[in-house]
């Protein structure tokens, strides 16, 4: 399908690397930042040994068009994706920057994530068969695994560095940040997930929840890192769909259920994956661009 070698780290010369995250290598342009998406892939908060070709590639390309998609709801830090524009030390860099790269305002992080569910899955259908909630939000009796939610809810959770990011209530989440702070990022989260939820439904995909991060610049806040895609949210395929079970999804559960299939116990190091894994799941990260954007290619 593409002979493109994955990019797994970057090391620029005359760039000053600022962090290195799950997926993100971020280096520091002085105003602004320098966001690399590289082809790492994490399962189960464990970095795997086995890079997923086009992945970062596929990730800037949505996130570059769903923050176009969201600019009347909420700006954003994205300022451009075109290496060639970032500066000399940037461009010179362009063979592995090139499509992966987005040069982003630099932002006073919101510590709390920001997760829109519009149906029951993951952490939250575990929490609503032991308790009937999410996060402190009751819902009706009876529902499944993959239900549609009556109307969305939003279930924030503190960020974790390393571990599991952990649900919190919405009065948590006023400790933590202010009342009038969480109140609007609740209020735009819901916005952006139910206008990116009728869009994608129209093409197929069914965006069951997303988590969203928030970062304020001279008092304002705005949307940061990445937004819609299949590493921040949990994209199903409306033809699969039924209450139930958890449906065929172009996110990254592929590989968490080829690793729990070969009994591994999700402690470190992940084992390295077979190539037949990783050529289906950039196929099916692909088919999620192409069904929302229309670009079969990066």
């Amino acid at each position: 399908m593409t002979a493109e070698r994955p990019v797994v780290s970057t090391d620029l010369p005359g760039l000053k690397l600022l962090k290195r995250g799950k997926v993100r290598d971020v280096y520091d342009l002085g105003d602004s930042l320098l966001i690399v998406a590289t082809d790492r892939i994490s399962a189960f908060d464990s970095i795997l040994p086995t890079g997923i070709p086009l992945k970062g590639k596929i990730l800037t390309a949505l996130s570059e068009f769903w923050f176009d998609m969201m600019r009347d709801l909420a700006p954003n830090h994205l300022i451009r994706t075109d290496v060639r524009q970032m500066g000399d030390k940037v461009a010179r860099h362009a063979s592995v920057l090139a499509g992966r790269s987005m040069q982003g305002r630099k932002a006073e992080v919101v510590p709390v994530e920001c997760v829109v569910r519009g149906y029951l899955a993951g952490s939250g259908w575990k929490e609503y068969q032991e308790r009937g909630v999410i996060c402190g939000t009751r819902l009706p009796k009876g529902l499944q695994q993959s239900d549609r939610l009556p109307e969305p809810v939003f279930t924030p959770a503190t960020k974790a560095e390393s571990g599991h990011d952990e649900n919190i209530s919405f009065d948590r989440m006023v400790e933590i940040v202010g009342r009038e702070t969480a109140a609007f990022v609740r209020e735009k989260s819901i916005a952006i997930y139910e206008r990116a939820a009728a869009y994608a439904f129209e093409r197929g995909v069914i965006i069951c929840d997303t988590k969203l991060e928030w970062g304020r610049v001279d008092g304002e806040l705005i949307l940061i890192d990445e937004i819609l895609t299949p590493d921040s949210s949990r994209f199903w395929s409306a033809d699969g769909y039924r209450p139930g079970i958890s449906p065929p999804s172009f996110d990254k559960q592929y590989v968490r259920d080829y690793l729990d299939a070969i009994g591994w116990n999700h402690e470190p190091p992940a084992p390295p994956l077979p190539d037949e894994v990783v050529r289906k799941t950039t196929e099916k990260y692909l088919d999620a661009l192409r069904r929302l954007t229309g670009r079969s290619r990066v």
